[in-house]
C-alpha cells in the first residue's frame, strides 16, 4: 500500500481491510514494537474543519510511530484561496511524508492526491470519513469476534459517515441498514456503487423509513449528530424531522438482546441518543474513538513507511 493515497473505504479491497484492522489490533496490543516505524517522517495536516479525535488521534499517532506532524489551520492555508490546491499539493509533497486533510468537498482530497506524490488521506469529507469506518469496524471486530454477517443500524442521515459505513458493510460481508426520513437518504453516487461494485453484497443492504425495521436484529445500532457542521442553520428543522430516530432505550430493545451502540462523536444527548443509552454498558463510543488512534497509526505506517 505505500505510497497510495487513503480518501475512501471502497478503493481498497476486502483483504487490504481486514489487514489494516489487524495491524491497528496489534499495535494497540504492542505499541512498543512500532516506535521507530516512521522515524524522521512527517506528516502534514491541513484542517477545514475543527476536529477533537482527528487531531489528536493523527498528532499522537505520528509521534508514536517515531514521526511528527505539523497543524495547519484555515487561516494559514485557504485551501483553493490563497493558493490553489494542486500548487498546495505539490509544495507539500516536496518536504512532507503524507499529509492528512480534514474538509468539505470530497472534490478537495480527490484533487490534492492528484497532484501529490505522498500519500494523501482524508480525515474527513462531506462525502466519506473512511477512518471513522475503519475504527468503527476495529472495534466491531473486538467486541463481537467477527465481521462477516454481522448487521449494523445506522438511524439518521445517509451522510458521510454511513457512506463509509456501507462500503465497509460491502466489502467485509456484513449487513446495512438506513433508518432514516424520507428525503435524507444515501448520496445517488452512494446507491450506483452498490449496484455496481457492490452487486453481491447488494441483498444485505436495506434503506427503510421506519427506524424499527432498521434495527431488528441489528449487532450494532449506531447514529450520527442529526446535523453536521456546515448545517448549522438546518439545526432546528432537523430536530423535528429526525426525533423518530432517536436510540433510546425502547428503539435499541428492538435490536438483538447483546447488541452494542456505537456513535462517532461528537454526541448530543437528548436529540439523536438519550443519556441512558450513549452511558450504558451497552455503549462502545469510547473504545471507538480510541481506535481512531490505532487503527490510523496503520493506516499511516502502511501508506508512508
Amino acid at each position: 500500500m505505500q505510497s497510495r493515497h487513503f480518501l475512501t473505504i471502497r478503493d481498497f479491497s476486502p483483504g487490504e481491510l481486514r489487514e489494516l484492522i489487524a495491524l491497528g489490533i496489534e499495535m494497540k496490543a504492542h505499541p512498543e514494537r512500532y516506535t521507530q516505524a516512521l522515524e524522521g517522517k512527517s506528516l502534514a495536516m491541513l484542517f477545514e474543519k475543527p476536529s477533537l479525535r482527528t487531531r489528536v488521534s493523527f498528532d499522537v499517532g505520528i509521534q508514536q510511530l517515531g514521526g511528527f506532524s505539523l497543524y495547519l489551520s484555515p487561516s494559514e492555508v485557504s485551501l483553493g484561496k490563497r493558493e490553489s490546491i494542486a500548487d498546495v499539493a505539490r509544495n507539500l509533497e516536496r518536504m512532507v511524508q503524507g499529509i492528512m486533510v480534514r474538509t468539505f468537498a470530497h472534490s478537495i482530497v480527490e484533487e490534492m492526491a492528484r497532484y501529490s506524490h505522498v500519500p494523501v488521506i482524508n480525515g474527513l469529507t462531506d462525502f466519506s470519513h473512511p477512518c471513522q469506518a475503519l475504527a468503527d469496524f476495529m472495534t466491531i471486530q473486538e467486541v463481537k469476534g467477527r465481521l462477516s454477517g454481522i448487521k449494523l443500524a445506522f438511524l439518521g442521515d445517509g451522510n458521510n459517515v454511513a457512506s463509509s459505513l456501507l462500503f465497509t458493510c460491502a466489502r467485509l460481508g456484513a449487513r446495512f441498514a438506513l433508518g432514516c426520513p424520507k428525503g435524507y437518504e444515501l448520496k445517488p453516487e452512494v446507491l450506483r456503487w452498490l449496484e455496481k461494485d457492490g452487486a453481491s453484497t447488494a441483498d444485505a443492504c436495506l434503506i427503510t423509513n421506519d427506524p424499527t425495521e432498521a434495527v431488528k436484529d441489528a449487532d450494532i445500532v449506531y447514529t450520527d449528530v442529526w446535523a453536521s457542521m456546515g448545517q448549522e442553520a438546518q439545526a432546528e428543522e432537523r430536530k423535528g424531522v429526525f426525533r423518530p430516530y432517536q436510540v433510546n432505550e425502547a428503539l435499541l430493545a428492538r435490536a438483538k438482546g447483546d447488541a452494542v451502540f456505537m456513535h462517532c462523536l461528537p454526541a448530543h444527548r437528548g436529540e439523536e441518543v438519550t443519556a441512558e443509552v450513549i452511558d450504558s454498558p451497552r455503549s462502545v463510543v469510547f473504545q471507538q474513538a480510541e481506535n481512531r488512534l490505532h487503527v490510523q497509526k496503520a493506516v499511516m505506517f502502511s501508506l508512508m513507511r
